[in-house]
Parts: C-alpha cells; structure tokens; sequence
C-alpha cells in the first residue's frame, strides 16, 4: 500500500517542481527586461538643456550655438558646462542656479562686457573657470568669492586696467591666474596676498608701469622663479628710462625710495591722534575763551568805578562828599 502511494505521489512532486522552475525563470527574464527599458532615469545622465548635446557623467555641450544667454534648465547633476564662442553679453545674478554641482565652466570666446557681483553663487565646488577671450573692463568686488573650491582662473584676452584685491576675495585653492593680454599696468600687493596656494601667474601681453606700485609683483616673482621664456616677455612700457626692462630683473633695493606701507600700530597711532588732537585743540579754546571773558569782566567792573571818581575831581561846585554837601542844610535850620 505505502509503494502505492509513493508512486502516485511521485509525478505530483515532479510536475510541482517543474512550475515553480518555470516561475522563477520568467521572473529573471522580466526583471531583465523592465531594468533594460528605463535608461534615461540613470543618475549619470542629466536633463538636457534645449539645443545643447548631453553625454553621461553630467557633460553639457553649448559650444558655439550662438546662444544669447546661459540656457536654462540646468540642474545640479550638471558637472562640465560648454558655453564657449556663443553670443553671451552679461551674466546676471543667480546666472547659473540650479546647477550647485557644477565643477567645469567655460565662457571663452562670449561677448562678455558685464558680470554681476552675484552671478557665480552657488557654485560653491567650482574648479574651473575660463572666461578668456570676452570685453571685460570693470569688474565688481566680491564677484569670485563664492568660488572658494576655484583651482584654475582666466581672464586672459580681455580689457581689465585694473583688478583689486576685493573682486577676486580669499581663494584659498587657487593655483592658476591667468591675466596675460589685458591692461594691466601693476598688481595691489592684498591681491596676492589673498592666494596663499597660487604658483602660476601668467602676465605676458601687458603695459607694465615700472613705478612703487610694481614693487609686490617683483617681489612675488622673486618667491615664485619662472622659466625664461616667460620672464622674456614681461617688460615694462613705462615710464622713458625704463622701457623695456625686465620686471625680475629689479631687486628690492631698487624700491627703497618708494614709501613703505604703514604698519598696523602705526594706523593705530594716526587714527587715535585725530581725535586727541581735536579734543586738545577744543579744550585749549574753551581754556583761552574763559580767560578772555575773565578779564573783559574784570576791566568792565574797573570802568564802573572809575567814572564816578572822575566825575567828581572834573566838577568843583559838587559837595566833595556827604558831609560837605549835609553842612549848608544844617547852616539854614540854625539861621
């Protein structure tokens, strides 16, 4: 009987088996097929701006489009943005939001003639900036200082005739600046001072003036040898005596002349003599008007007992005093 059994039960067993094989095998191959037909929500690719080319990794191709502006719809899976040889004029504030990942931006070759203090917010990772080849001028303070994480910078090609230390800040991570074919005549010492990690400095292509405003960047150059041929390249245009000298080529004794930047107790001592020498100087008037309205008083209190004594010695007919003139009333009441 148990034979039996087992041997009718034995093809139920088998066939069971069989389905759940079956089951699990179209399972994989549904699974295969639904993560196959989903490429576009893979986190490398991000959402193409309009008229741009993508590719995975986050790269935005806009070279030469023709844009008028930065495109919008950029998102933070964004990492390399393209906007080279476009028609880009200005950058207003908050140019590139949405994009806070962003570590390559290359703006050579634009229009540029403007850039906002605040254009670059928000793009606190950013590693590399070109904005070479444009008609910048002016720039305003504060304008790279959110770009604390900023390694390579380029104005190069462009029409600055001046650059404080306030618009590029503290960027601790820079190391290459590129400022070569601009108008450039000297470099404030606070500029360089402000990056500490700097080792390249490109500066061929501009109108050196050899004067005392020269003095930190001969004096970084020093601290920062060069190969020759790019120190060839750096002469001064001005003033007549010095034309076409060699910026390395001045040592520091050649500054002596040159005014020495106060130091910061020195400051102090000219900012608090002001308002010492005010209050001293308001304390003597106030000490000279007292005495002069002193001795007016004293003289018009003279004046006022003068003039009775005078007016008695000038009349002789008057009573030479109280006595004199009580007598002749007194000589009356007797008669």
């Amino acid at each position: 009987m148990r034979g039996s059994f087992f041997s009718r039960l034995l093809p139920q067993l088998s066939l069971l088996l069989l389905l759940l094989l079956l089951l699990l095998s179209l399972r994989r191959v549904w699974a295969q097929e639904h993560v196959g037909t989903a490429p576009s929500r893979s986190p490398v690719a991000p959402e193409c701006p309009e008229a741009c080319s993508c590719s995975l990794g986050g790269k935005v191709n806009c070279s030469a489009l023709e844009l008028p502006a930065v495109p919008v719809g950029l998102n933070w899976r964004i990492s390399s943005l393209l906007l080279d040889h476009n028609r880009v004029s200005t950058l207003p504030p908050g140019a590139f939001a949405g994009a806070g990942g962003l570590l390559y931006l290359d703006l050579r070759e634009n229009r540029l003639r403007s850039v906002h203090a605040r254009a670059f917010w928000g793009l606190g990772v950013l590693q590399w900036l070109d904005l070479s080849a444009n008609q910048l001028e002016t720039l305003s303070p504060g304008t790279f200082a959110p770009l604390r994480a900023l390694r390579f910078l380029s104005l190069a090609g462009n029409r600055l005739t001046l650059l404080e230390p306030s618009i590029l800040g503290a960027l601790p991570l820079l190391r290459v600046l590129s400022l070569q074919d601009n108008s450039l005549s000297a470099l404030e010492a606070g500029l360089l001072n402000s990056l500490p990690a700097l080792d390249v400095l490109r500066l061929r292509g501009n109108p050196w003036a050899c004067s005392c405003a020269l003095r930190p960047l001969c004096t970084w150059l020093r601290k920062h040898p060069r190969p020759a041929s790019e120190t060839e390249n750096l002469l001064c245009v001005s003033p007549r005596r010095q034309t076409l000298s060699l910026l390395t080529a001045f040592p520091d004794a050649a500054f002596r002349h040159c005014t020495q930047p106060l130091a910061a107790r020195d400051l102090a001592v000219v900012y608090s003599l002001g308002p010492v020498s005010f209050l001293a100087s308001l304390a003597i008037c106030l000490a000279l008007g007292s005495v002069l309205t002193a001795c007016s008083a004293r003289r018009r209190r003279r004046r006022t007992t003068v003039r009775p004594l005078l007016r008695r010695q000038v009349d002789p007919s008057g009573p030479a005093s109280l006595e004199d003139a009580g007598r002749p009333a007194a000589a009356a009441t007797q008669a």
